[in-house]
């Protein structure tokens, strides 16, 4: 039966369709059948128990720079979808954290994907924290005593924001880096929150694997392998992707989180590993899924969408 479908995204026009996750979502959806509506999170607003949005309908097309039309506005109550699709990318702020208030007043009445509240809750480097066992050596704080402490036992360490996205401000310090103090000083006076501290994996110089879970089963992945002047493989920041198949680790890996994912109705998540450890678990906006399908893999949007129509 087809579905009524609202996207809340970033503006359609600024995405790169090549390997946009959202987009191939739209795509899936609308091959088959189902109608889509577009609205970006500043047109939401809440009066009373109601919560709307101005949309636009909204059709997609997988040619670069000719990839959609737009109807016109229109205010409509969010409970008139049957689904909802969570798609705007962090930073996961206030604004942000305030949008997911506004969501879950309409859901599961209509399906959001994924859950609001999970998706508020579970932040990607602190929900990951609940499988330490499964993670390197990590730290979460602001505190100089404790950073100092931990560099001082494990040696080479990264350092990146605890509410960053996309591998933005994402630093290696070595043990005898000069460059530390600088770096404290940079982070205390840029981010108000605290910051994630792991220990340095040389591994990742062959790459850092992205897992894509759909209702806590494993559905496909990529390997991103950093640029060689690079310490990141996020694809935005240069890294390539590669074809790639799971190990007993990183099954096992799987195997230990889907009952938590599905409990939290976090139906499309996102998990990196680097060298058989788990390193953060994406809820927001996670990516990869164009990439897997231009390498051979699944189909992992018609995965979801198999999903989302099982639940409606």
């Amino acid at each position: 039966m087809p579905l009524q479908v609202a996207v809340q995204m970033d503006p359609i026009e600024r995405i790169n369709i090549r390997g946009d996750s959202t987009f191939a979502l739209l795509l899936e959806a609308q091959r088959r059948g189902h109608s889509l509506a577009y609205y970006t999170p500043d047109k939401l607003a809440q009066r009373g128990p109601d919560v709307f949005s101005t949309v636009r309908p909204l059709a997609v097309r997988d040619e670069p720079g000719n990839h959609f039309d737009l109807g016109e506005p229109e205010r409509v109550a969010l409970a008139e979808f049957d689904v909802v699709l969570l798609r705007q990318d962090p930073p996961f702020d206030l604004a942000y954290i305030t949008t997911t208030h506004l969501l879950q007043q309409v859901h599961p009445r209509t399906l959001v994907v994924n859950d609001p509240a999970s998706v508020r809750n579970a932040p990607e480097k602190i929900f990951v924290m609940e499988f330490s066992d499964l993670m390197p050596p990590t730290l979460i704080t602001r505190d100089l005593a404790e950073i100092k402490a931990f560099r001082e036992e494990h040696g080479d360490i990264v350092m990146k924001p605890l509410y960053g996205a996309g591998g933005a401000s994402v630093f290696r310090l070595t043990r005898d880096d000069l460059n530390f103090g600088s770096l404290y000083d940079l982070f205390t006076s840029t981010f108000r929150e605290q910051w994630m501290v792991q220990k340095f994996l040389p591994a990742v110089k062959h790459g850092d694997k992205r897992i894509i879970l759909v209702d806590g089963e494993f559905a496909g992945a990529v390997n991103r392998v950093p640029a060689p002047d690079d310490l990141r493989s996020n694809m935005v920041r240069g890294g390539s992707p590669a074809a790639t198949d799971l190990t007993p680790r990183e099954r096992e890996i799987c195997a230990r989180l889907g009952p938590s994912l599905r409990e939290r109705g976090l139906i499309f998540v996102g998990i990196d590993v680097i060298d058989g450890n788990l390193t953060e678990i994406n809820v927001t906006s996670p990516t990869g899924i164009r990439a897997i399908r231009n390498l051979g893999g699944p189909d992992v949007a018609a995965m979801i969408w198999d999903c989302i129509e099982r639940k409606r």
